[in-house]
């Protein structure tokens, strides 16, 4: 199982395919697993790291303050440790916000960004759904929060079609579930991201993919990160709700896909 020292802690990693470094950056939940529909097509193409953020998956779980800064710092102190010195980054959520924060106070550590079901800080919404999310965290521990978790991150149709696996996914989400002190900071985290100021400030070239029905991250957060990063592309995907990757992964790979092979041209 290959881990490596980052900040005071053990971050778990794994890496396939040769290439130009493309590092997935997973959501709140901070697992590498969840780039699987991902995986096969872009090893092909590229050096793939996936990783799980620590007090996720089978990091080191001892942490119990949080910030995006510190998540970020974190990326580059893997980036440090597997000796990439600059990579493309493609984030989801959580991991687009850890994407701007990496663009923005470390440049040159970013070739191309790309930012899926994101946000730019925390507004009236934001900050009623993930207060909720904590409580509920609080209250009633992960059992409860898994089985609410696929509403949020699913549209109807895709929870119809995969119901079986849903069910098993929560149930590997619950046996895996990170100490709930943990699952409460990284929702305070969130709470606190505010980057508007400095999205101006991007250099990197900036793909932001959005769902128009996302109910996490509704498309409006795109839209204003699409106007305040310099140059950025948007692209806004019918259907796939807040995880588009997993539910519309050939309409989400073709756009990566495309984005990250213009580089090279």
């Amino acid at each position: 199982m290959p881990k490596v020292s980052v900040e005071g802690g053990e971050i778990y990693y794994e890496e396939i395919g040769t290439g130009a470094p493309l590092i997935f950056v997973s959501g709140l939940s901070g697992v590498g697993r969840y780039w699987e529909p991902q995986i096969p097509l872009f090893s092909g193409r590229f050096r793939v790291i996936t990783y799980d953020q620590r007090g996720t998956g089978a990091s080191d779980k001892l942490q119990r303050e949080f910030s995006v800064d510190q998540m970020a710092t974190e990326l580059a102190g893997l980036m440090d440790a597997l000796k990439i010195a600059r990579a493309h980054i493609v984030g989801l959520s959580t991991g687009g916000a850890i994407g701007q924060t990496l663009a923005i106070e470390q440049p040159g550590r970013v070739d191309r960004l790309v930012m899926s079901s994101t946000w730019t800080h925390c507004d009236a919404w934001f900050r009623r759904l993930f207060e909720a999310r904590r409580l509920m965290y609080r209250q009633c521990g992960p059992e409860l929060h898994a089985m609410f978790h696929p509403l949020w991150l699913y549209p109807p149709d895709y929870v119809n079609e995969h119901d079986r696996e849903i069910d098993e996914e929560r149930k590997r989400s619950v046996s895996s579930a990170p100490p709930v002190e943990v699952s409460m900071a990284r929702i305070d985290a969130l709470l606190k991201f505010d980057r508007r100021s400095g999205l101006s400030r991007i250099k990197a070239s900036t793909l932001i993919i959005a769902s128009n029905n996302d109910y996490i991250t509704p498309s409006y957060y795109a839209q204003s990160l699409a106007q305040k990063i310099p140059g950025s592309r948007l692209e806004m995907v019918e259907g796939g709700g807040h995880s588009l990757s997993k539910t519309r992964p050939e309409v989400f790979n073709r756009l990566v896909l495309d984005f990250l092979r213009s580089a090279a041209e």
